[in-house]
């Protein structure tokens, strides 16, 4: 590629690490997994891995409460394994991307454990205290993201600290400069390791200000980034993107415009909002709009301009698998899968493959609470059952939107527990793994993974999947999402039927050339087209 940034050419690769590959069968993945894994990334295409953590943690959250940022958590492996993956990695031009989880720590940090022991304890302002109301009524009314009060009691000092997730995840107090100094000696760690950059977990999170009910976007953010920045990655040739659930395209400027030196991207997530009830919790369901995804994509494809960077992504460890949510994961499993595919990694910015994305792996629906794992989803499932709800209705949303659906074993064969573990998988296999799989995927040229890996190559190999403006087509039916790509003279199409039935698109442009399609009979003409269902193709037009 012939400009930019390197983060701006390639597509990233999720790896959930306890659900990638075991090493050592105890049914939890691992870092030497992940090593032995490297050449079939390599394949794929991938210029960079997004660890989810691996760091020391007590694992109340899979990692996100993190113990010991300097350490790894012995059920991954050792320091010397993260070493040699990072340096592996970098023999087949990739690089390691570190989740950094810095709004919080788990309550078994050695800093929370100095802090509630006592006021006078020089950690306890690490943390956000505050007294109760009156007769020991909690401070004010925040409430966690996993539900019931962000508050916890701890007697021993006669105050409640403040957890915005579980009560086991204690927030870091930005406001004392030594805990903001902490963090960036142990960023700068990482960064001297070799890493390639950094994802933020709910870094829009870190400026709140809990007295004013201020949790997103406080009004420090944007100086606590930009110091971020000039004490640690900022200068160097890092990657660095920040999970913003409240962003809108002029907070994103914010964040990601070069020139305020803060991050390089961030996630947004106002298409992940679509298939819920307006006012509702992500459980309570209504059936996408296509309209409206075509709505909120353009506008993010658009507003940026060239003060910003998207990502784009269809799944991560918190959501639902994107076949199963927006596609279909029976009949035309395969077409619809790459149809997502398409639609999204012609769009401008940096793609996020989520792993098992590329070879199409599904939800995997449970019948019994017993089943869950995820800690967000059986607190759901409990308050919902007081609320009233019924057991069927709270499953069905589970089923739909829980955590665990993206966090199933990567499936690589047909053998045992898909080739994940020969020991007892800690969460279960999706019975599917018959026949989504990896090897069946690379045995197959016309498979979701070949889908995936041309579509990386086209990025590599074409400026204009890169730099190229975009348009989205006018007046197509509801269903139907087309857009225009153009750079330097060159314009391609991007048409996709995002339904199961049939759809018809008129194209007025003359074809030059079918660049890909999701069905091996592609003959795409001007003029009237059927389309079938999930079908998507890519053309270069004049």
């Amino acid at each position: 590629m012939s400009q930019g940034k390197w983060w701006q050419n390639v597509v990233m690769y999720q790896i959930y690490p306890r659900s990638f590959q075991d090493s050592n069968g105890d049914g939890i993945g691992d870092i030497p997994g992940i090593i032995s894994r490297l050449d079939y990334l390599q394949k794929l295409g991938i210029g960079g891995i997004w660890l989810s953590p691996v760091y020391q943690s007590p694992n109340d959250d899979n990692g996100y409460d993190i113990s010991d940022y300097e350490a790894i958590m012995p059920e991954f492996g050792t320091m010397a394994d993260m070493d040699e993956l990072i340096a592996e990695a970098k023999k087949r031009n990739i690089r390691i991307i570190m989740d950094l989880v810095v709004n919080h720590t788990s309550d078994e940090h050695k800093w929370f454990a100095a802090a509630r022991q006592s006021r006078d304890n020089p950690y306890h302002d690490y943390y956000v205290w505050r007294d109760g109301q009156g007769d020991g009524d909690i401070p004010n009314d925040l409430q966690s993201t996993f539900g019931g009060s962000a508050w916890t009691y701890e007697p021993a000092v006669g105050q409640y600290y403040l957890h915005l997730f579980s009560k086991k995840q204690p927030d870091l107090n930005w406001q004392n400069d030594k805990v903001r100094h902490e963090i960036y000696d142990m960023m700068n760690f990482w960064i001297n390791k070799g890493i390639g950059g950094f994802r933020m977990d709910v870094i829009d999170l870190i400026g709140k200000e809990p007295d004013k009910m201020i949790t997103g976007n406080g009004p420090q953010l944007h100086t606590y980034l930009q110091e971020m920045n000039q004490a640690t990655f900022g200068g160097k040739d890092l990657m660095t993107v920040g999970e913003t659930w409240g962003a809108t395209p002029a907070i994103a400027k914010q964040y990601s415009d070069p020139a305020r030196h803060e991050l390089s991207m961030v996630f947004q997530f106002e298409h992940v909002g679509l298939d819920q009830q307006p006012d509702g919790e992500k459980w309570d369901l209504k059936p996408l709009s296509v309209p409206a995804l075509k709505q909120v994509l353009s506008k993010w494809q658009t507003a940026l301009g060239d003060q910003g960077w998207n990502s784009l992504f269809w799944n991560n460890h918190d959501l639902p698998r994107i076949v199963s949510r927006w596609g279909d994961d029976g009949q035309y499993h395969d077409q619809s899968a790459k149809m997502f595919a398409i639609l999204l990694h012609m769009m401008k910015g940096t793609p996020y493959i989520y792993q098992g994305e590329e070879i199409g792996m599904t939800n995997y629906p449970i019948t019994s609470v017993d089943e869950i794992n995820d800690i967000e989803s059986i607190q759901m499932y409990h308050a919902r059952l007081k609320a009233g709800y019924t057991k069927e209705e709270i499953l069905r949303s589970i089923n739909a939107k829980g955590r665990d659906n993206a966090r199933t074993p990567m499936q690589w064969d047909t053998t045992a527990n898909a080739g994940f573990t020969t020991g007892t998988p800690w969460l279960h296999v999706n019975p599917n793994y018959v026949r989504y799989n990896v090897q069946a995927n690379l045995a197959n040229p016309h498979s979701i993974f070949a889908t995936y890996r041309r579509l990386i190559q086209l990025r590599q190999n074409n400026d204009l999947v890169v730099w190229g403006d975009y348009a989205l087509v006018p007046d197509t039916a509801d269903n139907v999402f087309a857009y225009y790509r153009t750079y330097q003279g060159e314009r391609w199409l991007i048409v996709a039927n995002a339904a199961a039935e049939d759809n018809v698109f008129e194209l007025p442009d003359a074809v030059d050339e079918h660049i890909i399609g999701n069905y091996d009979d592609q003959d795409v003409k001007t003029g009237r087209i059927e389309l079938r269902p999930f079908e998507a193709f890519v053309v270069k037009v004049r």
